[in-house]
């Protein structure tokens, strides 16, 4: 595997537990012989790192998707790091020469954290006084994994296509805490056959009632990311039924209604719509933060006019900074300047319902539609959406997917999929007089692995 990456991993871990006064149970070592953590309570202490875990979702897919627009030409130079620049234009070149590439290494360095869990645990004997612990750091060790693993495919890879998946390059996929092991990378077929196994053992694993803290996985949240995940293979009957499952344990809504419109963080980080909380890298990404210092760029008008003057979403979602006259977006599930990653139960009522109007139950899909509707509308003033084709029905849902789903890093992977589907998105941007363009199923919708990842590994690159 990524040498370079499973120590930076070993390094991280060294200063997070030295940092909190704990013992420091790993020695970044040139070899495997590392120290370890010994106890079920070290195991979870490990877990329960959130800057490892919890804060490695890739920033790269909210950077490119047509969520925002720079609001001048002086504002795009004057971004913080190339990677946000060129990003933005869907360059063939986007880090320049930037080392350490946060989208990739923090998710590497989540599963090493991961890898090291499962193998200590593996050497701990269950018995019955330790057994609700132990399954729940497998559980949790396994999930986390899996939850790391997808999203580096989802944004280095293609999108999966059965025809082709196992061809297509997708990720190195480790599964042991090795510091000194090269990977080259698996399959797109693979991949998702290791996240979906460990995703199943996870769920055997986990207890089935919900967490009291959401940066805790539950049952819930793995039948959560099982839905997400098929849905982003387009496997809707598994997604649906995977759904269902989380529905089951949880199915609440906020009422918007009851929610600040002032207030800088609108909603508490353990609502009753978050199943599993993460946020995408802190990295020196100022262009995607919700925050009203985030002043270079602009809610993308196109997005903006698509919520009814009732919709109070409008005002929960954004605000308008009375400086320079621009759309930002506020905090939402995360509360951090970063945007929310996690999975909720907004985006599986959405979820069921696309999955019911591609299967042509369209009275059934848009029940699940309104029940979603209702609580995002001024009181009384909400028209239940009814009596339309199968292709509107379907429409409508994904229009509503993306208004719900904004800021989230998912309309990167829905356009994926969506134009796998035939959809025919054309992406544009207009910039000091250019007009840049990104076609349907551009190769650009993968993005490169970092330069000196590929120096280091000698791993295969992707085309551009």
């Amino acid at each position: 595997m990524m040498n370079y990456l499973i120590k930076y991993g070993i390094f991280a871990i060294c200063i997070l537990l030295s940092s909190s006064c704990k013992k420091s149970f790993l020695d970044a070592k040139p070899t495997s012989a590392i120290l370890t953590p010994k106890t079920l309570n070290d195991l979870q202490g490990l877990l329960e790192n959130d800057v490892e875990l919890t804060k490695s979702t890739p920033a790269l897919s909210q950077m490119a998707s047509d969520d925002y627009i720079f609001t001048s030409y002086e504002n795009w130079l004057s971004t913080n790091t190339p990677t946000e620049r060129n990003s933005y234009l869907w360059a063939k070149d986007i880090y320049e020469g930037t080392k350490l590439i946060r989208d990739w290494s923090s998710g590497y360095s989540g599963i090493f954290y991961c890898n090291n869990v499962l193998e200590v645990l593996s050497t701990i004997e269950q018995t019955p006084s330790n057994t609700a612990q132990y399954q729940m750091i497998k559980g949790w060790a396994l999930f986390m994994r899996a939850y790391l693993l997808y999203d580096l495919v989802r944004n280095f890879s293609p999108t999966y296509d059965s025809a082709t998946a196992a061809q297509d390059l997708g990720v190195p996929v480790p599964l042991k805490p090795e510091v000194d092991v090269l990977l080259g990378r698996a399959s797109v077929q693979d991949t998702y056959q290791q996240i979906l196994s460990d995703l199943a053992k996870a769920t055997r694993a986990l207890e089935p009632t919900r967490p009291v803290n959401s940066n805790r996985p539950g049952r819930a949240a793995a039948y959560a990311l099982g839905a997400r995940i098929y849905l982003s293979m387009r496997l809707y009957k598994e997604a649906e039924g995977y759904a269902d499952s989380a529905l089951t344990i949880s199915s609440k809504l906020i009422d918007y209604n009851t929610i600040s419109k002032t207030a800088l963080n609108p909603f508490e980080i353990n609502n009753d719509e978050t199943i599993f909380s993460t946020g995408a890298i802190l990295a020196d990404y100022t262009i995607i933060t919700p925050t009203s210092a985030n002043t270079r760029v602009t809610v993308n008008p196109e997005l903006v006019n698509l919520y009814d003057p009732n919709d109070l979403r409008l005002t929960i979602f954004f605000r308008l900074n009375a400086t320079t006259g621009n759309l930002y977006v506020r905090r939402g599930y995360f509360l951090q300047s970063t945007p929310y990653t996690g999975l909720a139960t907004d985006e599986m009522y959405l979820i069921k319902a696309e999955c019911l109007a591609r299967r042509n139950l369209i009275p059934e899909s848009l029940d699940w539609l309104n029940r979603l509707l209702i609580n995002r509308f001024i009181t009384g003033s909400f028209k239940p959406v009814r009596g339309l084709s199968q292709d509107a029905a379907l429409q409508r849902i994904l229009t509503e997917r993306r208004k719900e789903l904004v800021w989230r890093t998912l309309r990167w992977t829905d356009l994926k999929r969506l134009n796998k589907e035939g959809a025919n998105i054309t992406l544009t941007r207009s910039l000091n007089g250019v007009t840049y363009t990104l076609a349907p199923n551009d190769l650009r919708y993968v993005f490169p692995i970092p330069d000196d990842e590929i120096a280091l590994s000698g791993i295969q690159q992707n085309p551009r």
